[in-house]
């Protein structure tokens, strides 16, 4: 198991690299003077241009300004906001409880759900249930965030008055955090009524994150629970006079749960990397919406830094997701 893990790693860094190749190259091709900014809407003389581009290091050659920023990375700097000044590490890992929260919720209730369905699917194959099982899926699958978002505030939080329409928590709580995670800290708060103000926050962004996780959990489960019950081994099982809990919860769902668990994998990956729709839409203040106001606000070094530790973060749940595999199936690890 320790070969396997030494293998992956192996693989990991020369993608890191890359990855920082791409974003720190990307950055530099998009429009606009990030120096100009710093000025607001003063006029900035050459030589005050000149003086900030060099305190920045932007007017040294394009693969030294790449080395240096490696460095830095290798020595855990990323730099520093433009517009804030503060590191951009720091403003990560603020920011970053609040999309673990989010993003652990929906997938939760993607699971939870997706994967029963999916069985029931499965099992009752070409019924009325599957039928309507995977085209709701289909829905789900298909239907934009922004749109699904918007129609869920209006009903809940318009019409009905059941759910708070942005933010972590009412503005009538007040204590400091103590994790990051609301959830937690209303509770270690004592104060009444705090967990429960955090939950009915987070409740229509947990839905409306875990819609299409659900959809693409429910779907890759019915296709590998079909796959797994043609199998001989399922047959004899059956044959053998196992319960039907025995021969579909045991025998088949272990085998099945192999392209699951990479299609779980891949949508925690994309959900912990900011969910930026649902961050946005909700004021939800995650890494997400951190990258979206970075951009409106072209704040580049923030954009670089988010989007290498966005790419970090995907890949170590991809290497989670290959040691479950070890795990589950040790015929991989060799």
């Amino acid at each position: 198991m320790f070969g396997f893990l030494l293998r992956r790693l192996a693989v990991l860094i020369p993608t890191f690299i890359g990855v920082s190749i791409i974003a720190f190259a990307f950055i530099r091709l998009l429009p606009g003077d990030p120096v100009e900014l710093l000025s607001g809407e003063r006029v900035m003389s050459p030589e005050r241009h000149a003086q900030i581009s060099h305190d920045l290091g932007m007017d040294r050659p394009i693969v030294i300004q790449y080395f240096d920023y490696l460095g830095g990375i290798v020595t855990g700097d990323f730099g520093s906001s433009i517009v804030s000044k503060t590191p951009i590490l720091k403003q990560f890992w603020a920011l970053f409880p609040a999309t673990v929260e989010l993003s652990f919720c929906a997938i939760v209730i993607a699971i939870a759900l997706g994967i029963p369905a999916g069985m029931i699917a499965a099992i009752k194959r070409g019924s009325i249930f599957d039928q309507g099982l995977m085209g709701i899926a289909l829905v789900g699958y298909s239907m934009p965030i922004f749109w699904w978002g918007l129609l869920l505030i209006i009903l809940f939080s318009g019409t009905l008055q059941w759910f708070p329409v942005s933010g972590r928590i009412s503005l009538m709580f007040f204590f400091k955090p103590v994790t990051g995670f609301m959830l937690i800290d209303s509770l270690l708060s004592g104060q009444k009524g705090a967990f429960a103000s955090a939950i009915s926050h987070l409740a229509l962004p947990s839905i409306v994150l875990a819609t299409i996780p659900l959809a693409v959990i429910a779907r890759q489960t019915r296709s590998a629970m079909l796959e797994v019950l043609s199998e001989d081994y399922v047959r004899t099982a059956r044959a053998k006079g196992l319960s039907p809990f025995r021969v579909v919860g045991i025998h088949a769902l272990r085998n099945a749960m192999i392209p699951v668990i990479t299609t779980i994998g891949l949508q925690i990956g994309v959900m912990l990397a900011g969910a930026i729709l649902t961050e946005t839409i909700f004021s939800w203040p995650g890494i997400g919406k951190w990258m979206v106001d970075s951009v409106f606000r072209r704040d580049y070094p923030v954009i670089q830094g988010g989007l290498l530790l966005i790419a970090a973060i995907i890949m170590f749940v991809n290497l989670v997701v290959d040691l479950l595999y070890g795990l589950i199936n040790p015929r991989i690890r060799h």
